[in-house]
């Protein structure tokens, strides 16, 4: 990745995965950059309006939302949309909560924001945003407050798992957000509890990749696969650059891993493949 960077966020759209966001020795960032795995190159894109890390990103109608994040002083409620195709952004409704190192999901076309913390306080809460209608509305509350998640859509339905707070440590725990029943239920325990760490979702699969701490305090390269099918997890090949705060996206069947922080920020990208 040209601009090395952790806690940065990544989505893809149309075969593009983009990486966004985060911090590096230069300061908070607003770069936003784009991978294409068939010739393997980046591109420079627009900057975000907002210089942010510990943001979330999710995509719906080909258009990319930045949600919540961190500036210089607070925790960020703010909202920009991102067009490929214009390579412009606009700002959108905000979330009711400012809040960093969320998690999003999107499910048939609506933006579910979970978790994170506000700078005092782990977070439970759970919005969801329509972008027909450009407003966000409160949901079900998530069982276990918590900051620095990752989550992925498997089935209509928002996996989220592992984090972390003051009072737990890093967490293995999964719990399952259906839009349906306005509802959660858990789901098995992730093998290594961990924060900081990223997901893809590839054939109705969640991929666990990275995150922090082992019991030695020292960085996760660890991969795992939860089939909400079989509620059962599986060890895969370990990632080849052990780090957190990084993100994730997926192409093609491929999990590409970007960015992060092994005691400083990271340009490494990594691809995995399940097959």
């Amino acid at each position: 990745m040209p601009t090395a960077r952790a806690d940065l966020a990544a989505a893809v759209i149309n075969g593009i995965l983009y990486a966004v966001g985060g911090w590096n020795d230069q300061g908070i960032v607003n770069t936003v950059e784009a991978y294409d795995p068939a010739t393997d190159t980046w591109a420079t894109k627009a900057p975000m309006p907002t210089a942010r890390y510990g943001l979330a990103i999710g995509v719906i109608n080909g258009e990319l939302y930045a949600v919540g994040g961190r500036d210089q002083l607070d925790p960020l409620n703010s909202v920009e949309e991102y067009n490929p195709a214009t390579n412009t952004w606009t700002v959108k409704a905000p979330m009711h909560a400012a809040r960093t190192n969320l998690a999003v999901g999107v499910i048939k076309r609506i933006l579910y924001a979970v978790g994170g913390d506000n700078g005092t306080a782990y977070l439970r809460k759970v919005e969801a945003y329509d972008p027909t209608t450009n407003k966000w509305t409160i949901k079900a509350r998530m069982p276990t407050a918590r900051s620095w998640l990752a989550a992925g859509v498997v089935n209509d339905r928002l996996t989220v798992v592992g984090g972390w707070t003051p009072f737990t440590g890093p967490l293995n725990r999964v719990e399952v957000y259906d839009p349906v029943v306005n509802g959660w239920t858990h789901g098995a325990s992730m093998p290594t509890a961990r924060y900081g760490l990223a997901a893809g979702v590839i054939s109705g699969r969640l991929y666990a990749v990275g995150g922090c701490c082992d019991s030695n305090f020292q960085l996760l390269n660890e991969v795992e696969a939860y089939d909400p099918a079989t509620n059962h997890w599986t060890v895969k090949a370990f990632m080849p650059t052990a780090r957190y705060e990084l993100a994730a996206g997926v192409v093609n069947g491929r999990l590409y891993a970007v960015g992060g922080d092994d005691g400083s920020p990271l340009n490494t990208v990594e691809a995995f493949n399940p097959l």
